[in-house]
């Protein structure tokens, strides 16, 4: 019974993270704009690319979560491309449009320099769980931010919200059963802020439907 639950949360996961990436490409495609903050995408399409890497050839593991770890990073490509596609028109100033693709490159190489980091000084396996309960929490606030910068619910959907919620919060109920602290810990902030993301993405998303309907009713005054 205990195996099956931890199959299911596991898979729940799976699910939910994917959605986040399948409907960040295609909103971001839809809408001409990216999805995922610069630092939340460098810290995922770093721990995704090392991870997957090393399941396959490093550990020669065929795993559900190396096949995941696979998967994610390449979606993660797509949501890539609308960062550099259409990235650089949100780019605030001359100068930010300026140097759009250099800081971009380099906070990406950040990520991946962290990512190593971790495993030099933990170990691939520990490494693996704690960056990625410490970039979540880096993710959650990175939306937040986002969403307050916008003041609009551009490039942001529930489904992407929610699923980011369900997903992170899936394997802390496994990390809780494991007996680990810090997964508990690090997975209740990620909850905190995630909700608190959801709540104010509903209500900016609220504001522009009734904006809308408003206008659409003095059009048709």
């Amino acid at each position: 019974m205990r195996q099956l639950i931890i199959t299911l949360l596991i898979a729940a996961s799976g699910v939910c993270w994917s959605l986040v990436y399948v409907d960040s490409i295609r909103t971001g495609f839809k809408q001409k704009t990216y999805c995922m903050p610069l630092f939340a995408l460098g810290l995922n399409i770093a721990w995704e690319g090392i991870y997957a890497y090393t399941d396959l050839f490093v550990r020669g593991t065929i795993s559900a979560q190396a096949i995941a770890n696979t998967v994610w990073f390449l979606l993660d490509i797509f949501i890539v491309v609308t960062y550099f596609k259409f990235g650089r028109e949100e780019a605030e100033g001359e100068l930010g449009r300026k140097w759009f693709i250099p800081w971009s490159v380099l906070v990406l190489v950040c990520c991946i320099v962290l990512q190593f980091l971790f495993i030099a000084e933990f170990g691939d396996v520990a490494g693996e769980k704690y960056s990625a309960y410490l970039q979540n929490i880096a993710m959650s606030v990175a939306y937040l931010y986002m969403l307050n910068r916008r003041k609009s619910s551009k490039g942001q959907t529930m489904l992407i919200a929610v699923s980011k919620c369900i997903g992170t919060l899936t394997p802390t109920i496994y990390g809780t059963m494991e007996g680990n602290t810090f997964i508990l810990v690090t997975g209740i902030i990620c909850f905190i802020f995630d909700v608190i993301y959801i709540y104010f993405l509903h209500g900016i998303k609220k504001k522009e439907r009734d904006a809308a309907e408003g206008n659409a009713c003095t059009s048709c005054a």
